[in-house]
């Protein structure tokens, strides 16, 4: 059976899950890009070093969110948002942003001395010392989702 997320099952499934696709366009070219990400039931909060994602939304601030949950292929979960890129720049914020985006990502890593390695700097309560880390938010304006289940 196929059918539509309501607002409450769209909400869970992007608090619960870690993981999602950014889509951003800009100069002709469209990107898709996973990101770890944590979410507060307003924004998506994720970080990076500076790249090609980064340039894009820079150029262009709208962007697409999906996220999923599959079992199989008779048994899945999507979202799918719209939103607007904004870098965090205030430190408060950014503290804020990144302790999100820890407390969400650390208990998925494996082993003690594990820790994320992109876009994090050599300590994981910095929030951007030692080399240029972008905290960044989606300011989310649309949401749907569906799903399918046997």
């Amino acid at each position: 059976m196929l059918g539509e997320l309501n607002e409450e099952q769209i909400e869970d499934l992007l608090t619960e899950l870690p993981v999602g696709r950014i889509g951003c366009h800009a100069d002709g070219i469209t990107y898709i890009v996973p990101i770890n990400y944590a979410y507060d039931g307003i924004n998506i909060y994720s970080h990076s070093a500076k790249g090609t994602k980064i340039d894009m939304m820079r150029k262009n601030p709208e962007v697409c969110f999906q996220a999923d949950a599959i079992t199989n292929l008779q048994n899945w979960e999507s979202a799918i948002c719209w939103g607007k890129f904004e870098e965090i720049t205030n430190m408060l914020e950014r503290e804020h942003a990144m302790q999100k985006i820890i407390n969400k990502v650390m208990p998925l890593m494996q082993g003690t001395e594990a820790q994320p390695s992109h876009g994090f700097t050599s300590d994981a309560s910095n929030v951007g010392d030692d080399f240029e880390l972008i905290l960044y938010k989606i300011v989310l304006s649309k949401k749907t989702g569906r799903f399918e289940r046997d």
